[in-house]
């Protein structure tokens, strides 16, 4: 596959002309316009965009990586034996975003340019979170000027970008927020306030993120945190950002439902010991609803308990506790094409409280009136909410829990966030790389002792951008998943 080609080259006009008066009207077909709407695009972009870092949640490397699910066959993901992964999807969604911008550009939509610059933020952040360096600021432009072949940013240089288109955005949409259609808009409704509260926090997660080397990270997420007015952030449930699924068909279908995983792939998919294990450990409600019972605890080798996870890279991972009818399978809540209650999500303002937590529990920051212990428990009543089993947590008496009762430690902060964050994109990994925790376990038939820390970049780059790709490793460093990108530094 040859990405640049296939991410650019998404729009061709032709023009046609001739003597006859009506020739132009006679030969237009109404249901194939040659001039399309912003709107049109927005719902393309939108649902593309959560749809796929959904899916990469679930079926992809991030899944293994975050400890949600743990692989039986063809499991190269968890033994650490990658090859390169291809990126042109993200950049297809990418240009979408941009033909958007232009057609909202010439239509006068400053609303769908602004929102555009959200969605763009949070493709290409994304990108450099998987990849470190990538094409940026010369990517995307074959149309304008037929450069198929372009130079590879620095991951300092495209975090720096992206805050500022962000901030941008916020600032836009505040000015120019109306005029977002409605029907069009499959995450916010056209509320152009909810938009800027995506905005600043993908800010506020872009900026924690890369605190450890960017200087001004603390600067820049006070200001948010001090000028609500300004810098409006989630503040609940309700600012999620989130597309429904429809069930339809397997592009819009949550990716654990029926009509993606085929075959045995329910077999091959079990629930991981480490999230099972995380969860019995607190006697958290969300185990019974994510997680299937095992067939019978009679007959168990190892581990005897109703609920039973497989470890990660483990010797014949399918006999593991005498076979499987002693191993867990993610729920039925989780087996659904169309789940009632869970949705393909950007953000979730659970995120946005373990944040905002951690970042005032560093000492770096602070916010009026509000706490660390504050913002953790937020997140964790905010998930359970979510997944409409706080009663039950209360009932449970699990906040008073030692495990669970605030204690001021990174450490339970951020395993606390990597189960609000289940199947949630690659979030509960870049928080593992980053910081160390939750403390997961290798495993003893990996190919190395270490998790990988980034994606390799695409074979096709030596086949079409080979000069830009060589350039690229001098500044970067090896093209290999243990090369550490610039934040991680």
């Amino acid at each position: 596959m040859k990405p640049y080609k296939i991410m650019i080259g998404l729009l061709t006009v032709l023009t046609f002309t001739g003597c006859t008066k009506d020739f132009g009207d006679i030969n237009t077909n109404p249901n194939n316009p040659s001039v399309t709407r912003p709107e049109y695009h927005l719902t393309e972009a939108i649902t593309q965009t959560a749809y796929a870092y959904a899916e990469n949640g679930f079926a992809r490397r991030p899944a293994a990586l975050g400890r949600y699910i743990t692989l039986i066959r063809n499991n190269d993901y968890e033994l650490f034996r990658w090859t390169a992964v291809d990126w042109s999807d993200i950049y297809q969604r990418a240009m979408i975003v941009k033909t958007m911008q232009k057609e909202a550009a010439d239509m006068k939509q400053p609303a769908y340019v602004a929102a555009g610059k959200v969605l763009m933020a949070f493709n290409i952040a994304y990108l450099t979170d998987l990849y470190g360096d990538v094409p940026y600021s010369k990517a995307l432009q074959s149309v304008e000027n037929g450069n198929i072949k372009p130079t590879y940013d620095k991951q300092e240089d495209i975090y720096g970008s992206l805050l500022n288109l962000l901030k941008e955005a916020n600032a836009e949409l505040k000015n120019n927020g109306a005029g977002i259609d409605t029907k069009a808009d499959a995450m916010f409704a056209g509320d152009a306030l909810k938009w800027r509260k995506l905005a600043n926090s993908l800010r506020l997660r872009m900026l924690l993120r890369c605190s450890k080397n960017y200087p001004a990270a603390w600067t820049e997420m006070q200001t948010i945190l001090n000028n609500k007015a300004d810098y409006p952030v989630m503040e609940s449930n309700a600012d999620n950002a989130e597309v429904g699924y429809l069930g339809v068909k397997k592009d819009d279908s949550w990716a654990g439902g029926p009509l993606n995983m085929i075959d045995n792939d329910f077999q091959k998919t079990k629930a991981s010991k480490e999230l099972v294990d995380a969860l019995l450990s607190r006697n958290d409600p969300r185990l019974e609803l994510w997680i299937a019972p095992v067939s019978s605890t009679e007959g168990a080798t190892i581990d005897k308990n109703k609920y039973v996870g497989i470890p990660h890279a483990y010797t014949n991972p399918g006999d593991y506790n005498g076979g499987e009818a002693h191993q867990s399978t993610l729920s039925s809540f989780f087996r659904q094409n169309k789940p009632a209650t869970y949705k393909a999500s950007l953000m979730l303002y659970a995120e946005v409280c373990f944040i905002i937590a951690e970042a005032i529990q560093s000492g770096k920051v602070t916010m009026a009136g509000t706490t660390a212990e504050d913002m953790y428990n937020s997140g964790i009543r905010s998930s359970m909410e979510y997944y409409g089993v706080q009663a039950e947590a209360q009932q449970r008496k699990y906040y008073e829990q030692s495990i669970v009762k605030y204690n001021g430690t990174l450490e339970q902060l951020i395993t606390q966030k990597w189960i609000a964050m289940t199947f949630r994109g690659a979030e509960g990994w870049f928080d593992f790389r980053r910081t160390g925790y939750p403390a997961f376990v290798v495993g003893p038939m990996a190919f190395q002792k270490t998790f990988p820390v980034r994606y390799a970049w695409p074979m096709t780059e030596q086949d079409v951008n080979l000069d830009n790709y060589h350039a690229a490793i001098k500044v970067f460093g090896a093209d290999d998943i243990n090369t550490k990108m610039w934040y991680l530094r």
